[in-house]
């Protein structure tokens, strides 16, 4: 008993924290998204007046359309180059730790170095374009990250440097928890090794790369300093993502109402990703203890 009251008193200031800095900004936010707050907070009651004005603005509804192009390029180019990285590593090549460190290296970097050293990459009059025709081809263009119609995919691009590491790391794990003795059967078999790892060894690490989806898929979401850093949410607003409307709304168009209000949404989203995820798991756990 003294042992469990010590332990409740050690987490007593973190579920404070928990209550008050987490649920209660959260009733918070949902609160003022109710409300007509502009500067400052209102407490009036508006219904869903600010929702239907959230999504009457093409400004956010552009958002929602970059992130979902941003989040399908950025998560599948992330899970391919991870398993092809992750299964590159674990043919026990020589230098594997090197490897491993190298192609982790970029996730160690925050998103406002990667966004400021791929803007210059991508400059038109500096970067790569600008490289390419000093080596004599004048006609090579590449410049995505001022097209309106290319920003996301150079955004993408970026991000999928720095995060594939990630997924390679997790992915590996998964790979190396493979019975050697499987490989073995499938040579004596004749099996191809494509299809070893197509039919037996995907949903063997099946958990790892749902993982690996949930994180870049978080990752998504809450985009923010990439796009600042790169492009600042242009050219115009053709990269505008729903983090940085939040973000403008909030501290520079002082309506704090409608910046509530994305973020509700936005944390509806997290949830409809998570909750399966964690429903899933716990699933698995269950399963695990009943087996034993």
């Amino acid at each position: 008993m003294r042992q469990n009251w010590a332990v409740n008193l050690a987490l007593l200031p973190m579920a404070i924290t928990v209550l008050c800095c987490y649920i209660g900004t959260v009733l918070w936010s949902l609160r003022i998204s109710t409300t007509s707050s502009k500067t400052f907070p209102a407490s009036d009651f508006v219904g869903m007046a600010q929702y239907v004005k959230l999504f009457t603005t093409e400004r956010w509804t552009l958002s929602l359309q970059n992130m979902l192009v941003f989040g399908l390029i950025f998560v599948s180019a992330c899970l391919a180059i991870g398993f092809l990285l992750a299964v590159f590593i674990d043919q026990k090549v020589r230098g594997e730790g090197l490897l491993r460190t190298i192609f982790l290296y970029p996730y160690a970097m925050s998103f406002v170095a990667t966004g400021l050293v791929w803007q210059w990459m991508l400059n038109p009059t500096l970067g790569l374009q600008e490289a390419v025709r000093q080596l004599g081809f004048p006609n090579f263009e590449f410049d995505w990250i001022i097209s309106q119609d290319k920003v996301m995919y150079a955004i993408a691009l970026a991000a999928v440097w720095q995060s594939a590491g990630l997924v390679m790391a997790l992915l590996l794990a998964g790979l190396r928890g493979v019975d050697e003795e499987i490989w073995k059967a499938a040579r004596i078999d004749g099996i191809p090794v494509w299809r070893v790892y197509l039919s037996i060894v995907l949903p063997m690490i099946a958990p790892s790369i749902a993982t690996a989806t949930v994180l870049l898929s978080l990752g998504v979401i809450k985009v923010f300093d990439v796009v600042v850093a790169m492009t600042g949410g242009g050219p115009g607003i053709a990269s505008e993502v729903p983090a940085k409307f939040i973000m403008d709304y909030l501290f520079n168009r002082a309506n704090i109402g409608l910046a509530s209000a994305a973020s509700v949404v936005l944390l509806l989203v997290v949830l409809a990703l998570l909750l399966p995820w964690l429903y899933a798991k716990k699933r698995r756990e269950n399963a695990a203890a009943a087996g034993h």
